[in-house]
């Protein structure tokens, strides 16, 4: 009988420390999932870029790690328990599910088509990627700058191929600070980088 009483106690001590643990994880992937979607601008970190395609497991990791902190933080008897279970539930069900209409709509991640390495410089390169989700054949070049995790992207230019000659044939590096960009049509655009790598214009054609 002792033995039982014991181990309902620490089952007790164990639920609280275990709820909070929930918790943190629960606000530290919704964070994680908000940074993400506002990872947008010019100077993104590469990374949360890259768990942008992950936001809506994310969020439902983050709700269900939130449901059980609270079934866990809060005794059976308590009257608030089933009522936030219920309103997580019906809020945050409809979001994800918004959420994940709202990516299926917006299409799949970007194709990348090409990486180069700045000559000299094993911190900075340039990236061509197709854009998804668009009607026109979209090329963009990005210069990527800094070391994972605290690599960060800038747009360099983009490219609608619906018409051929605005369509982009070639990039390359004509120096380590410099990006050549030529379009099938002959026309070429340079762009310059700043020592931080962001880039004295953005072009955009077509």
């Amino acid at each position: 009988m002792i033995h039982i009483v014991r181990g309902i106690m620490n089952h007790k001590r164990c639920r609280r420390p275990s709820a909070f643990l929930l918790l943190t994880v629960s606000v530290a992937l919704g964070a994680t999932a908000v940074a993400a979607l506002d990872s947008g601008g010019e100077g993104a970190p590469v990374l949360l870029i890259g768990i942008r395609e992950y936001v809506l497991p994310l969020g439902g990791l983050a709700l269900a790690a939130l449901i059980g902190a609270v079934l866990l933080g809060l005794p059976k008897a308590s009257s608030l328990r089933t009522p936030l279970v219920t309103m997580l539930l019906v809020i945050g069900a409809p979001t994800l599910l918004l959420g994940g209409l709202a990516s299926a709509m917006s299409g799949g991640p970007d194709e990348e088509v090409r990486t180069e390495q700045a000559p000299g410089r094993g911190d900075r390169r340039l990236l061509v990627v197709a854009r998804s989700g668009s009607l026109e054949p979209v090329q963009c070049v990005y210069a990527d700058q800094g070391n994972p995790p605290r690599e960060r992207r800038w747009s360099v230019g983009c490219f609608n191929g619906d018409s051929e000659e605005n369509a982009l044939g070639t990039t390359e590096w004509t120096a380590s600070d410099r990006i050549r960009m030529t379009t099938r049509g002959g026309a070429v655009h340079e762009v310059t980088l700043a020592p931080d790598g962001r880039p004295d214009r953005v072009v955009s054609v077509g």
